[in-house]
């Protein structure tokens, strides 16, 4: 019991810590146009919970962000319940604990207006009401049907997951609502016929880091076809990946769709990694011990970089291939406008009004602000991180 507590206590610790430096990054990000367009233009799910989140605490980016911290925090806890158990040795756990919330695509989605986090959280929801009660939820099921388009690949990983019991009723309730979720959101098939498997497969690699993508698919392969009995999570993680795969030889797929099924998998595949470490005697186990260093140094390298992103900007040639750039810049332009008792301003480019909107930057006619230089500007603002410039817009 001592060991335990002692191993609780560790890992409350870590993700206290963590907690302080995604509200420390969320408040060095500026808005995107995307996620701008859920502020002011989009109908959802997601718009509504972010425009809550605005509401009570004001609208700054620590309040635009701060309810996927929060989804990031609930959902970290449920796979920490999920995982009571699951594993030999309560170091186990917590070294998977500590794996999942240090994960690319986890961080990321926890600090980004997007459905990512909240369809993790549902899904480990579900996941642990099913733990708890060895019975499916339907209700939650159907509720998820209005929160994301997404959900309809979780309804087909159930219908496949309740064909080996024919007397379930899982199988009919999955099936409808799987062709309610098609009916409500439908699936895009715009543009030409196009290959963009090692893209997903690139991207799928950055999400969990690339070590440990190779070792998910080792896993899938493994429980597929070594053993009898798989997991609901085994159907969810492998129904969302050969999805992804699947459509990708067609057509460029939303991986946020799909990532958030392929993560909840962790669990699996270090149970399968500490098995095959412990089998083996001490001197044939350097193998395991180099891959582990490189997987924890490729994920603390990727914290770092997450909270100390801006230096990055000094090694880029091109400072728009920084993964941050299209989060950057925009609130230190609000800021400069206002220094130049500039508050309304019209443009050409659509995407920038809308992001100034939201640091209290209007459109008006006075002022017109431009990323392209004209012969008649009154003043060129100009953004620098480190005495590099980088964001540079003209005003007339």
């Amino acid at each position: 019991m001592t060991n335990t507590n002692r191993y609780k206590y560790y890992f409350y610790s870590l993700l206290a810590l963590l907690v302080i430096v995604l509200l420390f990054v969320s408040n060095t990000l500026s808005i995107s146009y995307k996620e701008a367009l859920n502020v002011f233009v989009n109908t959802s799910v997601l718009t509504y919970i972010t425009n809550t989140s605005l509401y009570i605490f004001g609208q700054n980016d620590i309040a635009l962000r701060l309810p996927f911290i929060v989804f990031y925090i609930l959902s970290v806890i449920l796979m920490y319940k999920i995982t009571d158990k699951y594993f030999t040795y309560e170091s186990d756990r917590l070294i998977s604990i500590g794996i999942f919330m240090l994960l690319p695509g986890v961080l990321s989605a926890s600090l980004l207006v997007n459905s990512a986090i909240i369809v993790i959280f549902l899904t480990l929801l579900y996941l642990y009401y099913y733990k708890l009660t060895n019975n499916h939820s339907y209700v939650l099921l159907f509720l998820f049907l209005f929160v994301d388009n997404s959900f309809a690949i979780l309804y087909l990983s159930l219908f496949f997951y309740s064909l080996k019991d024919k007397k379930s009723k899982l199988p009919w309730i999955s099936l409808i609502l799987f062709a309610l979720s098609m009916y409500i959101y439908g699936f895009s098939t715009v543009g030409k016929p196009r290959a963009f498997f090692l893209d997903t497969f690139a991207i799928y690699a950055s999400i969990f880091s690339p070590l440990l993508f190779m070792y998910f698919f080792y896993t899938i392969y493994r429980i597929g076809f070594k053993q009898k009995e798989k997991s609901l999570t085994w159907y969810i993680s492998t129904t969302a990946l050969v999805l992804s795969f699947l459509f990708s030889f067609r057509q460029r797929v939303y991986i946020e769709d799909f990532a958030p099924y392929v993560v909840i998998s962790l669990p699996l595949m270090l149970k399968i990694f500490f098995h095959s470490y412990r089998v083996r005697l001490k001197e044939f186990r350097k193998k395991h011990n180099i891959g582990v260093a490189l997987v924890l140094l490729m994920l603390f390298i990727n914290v770092f970089f997450t909270i100390v992103n801006k230096p990055l900007y000094l090694l880029l040639p091109n400072p728009k291939k920084h993964f941050i750039y299209k989060y950057d810049f925009v609130k230190e332009l609000a800021q400069e406008l206002k220094k130049n008792n500039i508050n309304m301003v019209s443009s050409n480019d659509n995407e920038l009004l809308l992001r100034l909107r939201f640091y209290g930057i209007k459109e008006g006619t006075k002022h017109f602000i431009s990323l392209e230089k004209f012969d008649t500007y009154k003043l060129k603002i100009i953004i620098s991180y480190y005495n590099r410039k980088l964001y540079k817009v003209y005003i007339k």
